[in-house]
Parts: C-alpha cells; structure tokens; sequence
C-alpha cells in the first residue's frame, strides 16, 4: 500500500517506521526544512509520570490569574479568535475531576505503552536517541505545591509508579553536584529522557534507510477525494499519490484537517527553550519546577531549560519576557548553576499542539475510509510518539490495537 504521512516531526517518523516494518511504501510530505520543528527543542521527557490532562482544574485554578500576566506559565495572548474561543470553552468544560478520573487512565495507558517501545527503538537503533532511565524530580518551594504533588503521587501508584515523597535533604542526596533550594519533591523513576536532536537524527536516518522517501518544503494545498477516498496530495510543489493517508501535521493538524472537512479543536501552544553548553555543575536527573512550571533536562554535559504554554497562533516570534522567568526559576532552584540570560538568538521556540481535553485525537476519520489522525500530543508528543506510531499502523491494517482507543477518537 502507498502511504502519505503529512508531518516529519517525531510522530510522522514513528509512524513511517511501523509502517514501513509491514512492507508499505511509505511518502512523508512536511512543509519545513526537517531541522527545527517541535520536536527538536523540548525538554526531551518520555513521561508517564504525565498522566493527569492538560485540562485539568488546577490548571482553571490558575488560569483567570495567568491569563492576565504575560510572565506566568500558562498564557493566552488576547485576541479575538473563534477558534481558539471555541477551544477554550471546551477546554473549561472538560477541566474537571470528572472528565480527568475518566481520562487519565487513557492517557497512562499510551504513556506507558509508548515508554516501552521508545526504549526497545533506542535500543535497536544502537541507543542513538541518548536514551537514560534515569527517572523525573518533581521539586517545589511551595507548600500547597506540595500537597499536590502528594496527591499525584498517590494516584501515581494506583497506576503501578513508585513515586516516593521526597524532603529537602533527600533531594539534595540525590543532586550532590548542585545546590538545591527547594521545600522537597516527588521522584518518578518511571520517567526517561533523551536528547531530541539525536532522536530526530536516528529516526530520520533509520527512516530513510529503510527507504521512507522525505519531502520536506512542500506545502499541502489540497486533496483529491474520490468516493471517500483520497486519491492525491496536492502541494505547491507537485501531487502524489495515495492508498491511505496519515495527518501527523503538529500545530497546523488543524488547518490541514479542515481542507479534508474535519473540523478539529487544536490550538498550538508555544514553549521555549534554551540548551547550555558545556557545564561544570550540572543535574544528575531531570527536574520539572514545579510552582513555575519549567523543566531542566541534563543532556550529556549539556544543560536543557524551558517551559511555558502561551496560546497566541501560530507563529515564531520569540518573547523575552516569557523567557526570563524560566532562567530565573532555574537559578532560584540551582542557586549555584548560574545560567546567563540568552541572546534571543539562542532560544528555540515550538509550537505544541493542545486538544481541549488533553487527549491526543489518534484515530480514523469519520468522513474518510482512508485517512487516519495523529495529532494534538501538547507536551507529551515525544512521550506518545512510539505508541501512536504503533496504534496507526494497527488500524490502518486493521489490527486489533495494543490498547483501547475510542477515547482518541477524532470526532469526540
């Protein structure tokens, strides 16, 4: 079968190698250069610790209060936009212990699912992805901050985590290269990470090797759609082909869907990002801050920092002000690591792509009979990649999926 995956970051390479394991001949179609889409400059977290929703009431909470500072963690840039209205009252609406509790165990299953094949990928791939299993620290300064992170961990272990609660002298223990000035933390020793670049790099060479063929700068204009069916992908470079197509196009899955008539609610949520050279004092482990919501990733001798959501469209341009607060969080934590501001030059941003539930949309469109949806991962898309990767190969060949899926569903 002729496949078409529109989207090269993580989830379109994922998707290309099962499929291309099963003998398909398989075309990924991408509108950038293959260098610097969202998948390269996150914290690299595989996460399973990540099973609460986005939507979530402690994120409404907080929400009337962050929406109106241009600094805080979550950010929605003011503007008048039916869309994005439209996401935000479903957003609400499902920012709820009720919609949570049902969701959450979905959301564990394809983490867990996912951290499983991501370490059998590395591990075939003679560990290219940089792959340690080293576990998450989640640390606060707060102690209402900390009562909720209480909680999680002991929902966490409902799911089979070991999640132990940690005080300021254990953390300490744990980072003995760095000063921490924290209250205490939660470890999830689930949790792995990895260095992003190399992943791309591995997956895409390994892709490639197989002979998935890459088109990067072609941007999809439109589809021919016969009897239900799409028959060709046209682009401003040329039209193609197709038995089946896969939409795996991140923050504009939203804009290609609607040219196919599918009518998604996704909005990209902007993260930024900074990676320090060479330390002398580095982390041992992941950190996630979590009263500032910024995650620290060790990357060999490198230092990654980053965070933020901020709702504003799609677009590139990097704020300043939204950066500082993430490399004074990171100082105030690590007293002793000493980060300098960057030139904006330095700082990656990304687009992550938000489903007003939280929940990927990984399924079969409802008004096609050959195209299936693999979108809306918000902050875990490197922590689904592998398992949506394997589902969409499932259905397409109509498998019987690893895990139950109708949650995923594109027309919930």
């Amino acid at each position: 079968m002729q496949i078409t995956i529109i989207g090269a970051g993580v989830i379109g390479l994922t998707t290309a190698y099962y499929l291309r394991k099963e003998g398909h001949e398989v075309t990924i179609i991408d509108r950038g250069n293959g260098t610097n889409n969202c998948s390269f400059g996150n914290a690299g977290y595989i996460s399973p610790s990540h099973f609460i929703p986005l939507a979530s009431p402690g994120i409404v909470a907080q929400g009337l209060k962050w929406m109106l500072s241009s600094t805080s963690p979550f950010y929605i840039k003011p503007r008048l936009n039916s869309s994005l209205v439209k996401w935000g009252l479903k957003f609400y609406a499902n920012a709820n212990e009720k919609t949570v509790a049902r969701n959450a165990p979905h959301l564990n299953n394809i983490l867990q699912l996912s951290r499983n094949l991501m370490i059998d990928l590395d591990r075939e791939l003679n560990h290219g992805f940089q792959l340690e299993t080293k576990g998450c620290l989640m640390l606060y300064k707060n102690e209402k901050t900390g009562h909720h992170e209480a909680e999680l961990a002991r929902e966490a272990k409902k799911y089979g985590m070991e999640a132990p609660i940690l005080n300021a002298t254990e953390v300490q223990a744990m980072e003995p290269e760095v000063k921490v000035d924290v209250l205490g933390g939660v470890y999830f020793a689930v949790d792995c990470h990895l260095h992003p670049v190399r992943m791309m790099e591995t997956l895409h060479k390994k892709v490639s090797d197989m002979g998935v063929k890459i088109l990067y700068q072609h941007e999809v204009q439109d589809f021919e759609i016969k009897n239900q069916k799409v028959t060709d992908v046209i682009t401003d470079k040329g039209r193609y082909l197709t038995d089946h197509l896969v939409v795996a196009a991140g923050s504009w899955l939203e804009i290609i869907s609607k040219k196919l008539g599918i009518n998604l609610l996704l909005q990209p949520g902007k993260g930024y990002s900074v990676t320090y050279g060479s330390r002398q004092k580095n982390l041992i482990h992941p950190a996630i801050l979590v009263d500032d919501r910024v995650a620290m990733t060790p990357m060999g001798s490198e230092l990654r920092v980053g965070g933020t959501m901020e709702l504003c469209g799609i677009n590139d341009d990097i704020n300043m002000t939204r950066v500082k607060p993430i490399i004074t969080a990171a100082n105030n934590y690590f007293p002793d690591i000493h980060l300098d501001m960057p030139q904006v030059e330095k700082v990656w941003s990304g687009l992550r792509p938000c489903s007003p539930d939280g929940l990927p949309y990984i399924g079969n469109s409802p008004h096609h009979q050959n195209v299936t949806i693999a979108g809306g991962h918000a902050m875990v898309g490197i922590s689904l990649a592998a398992g949506t990767g394997l589902l969409v190969k499932q259905m397409i060949q109509k498998e019987k999926t690893e895990i139950a899926v109708d949650a995923f569903r594109v027309e919930r």
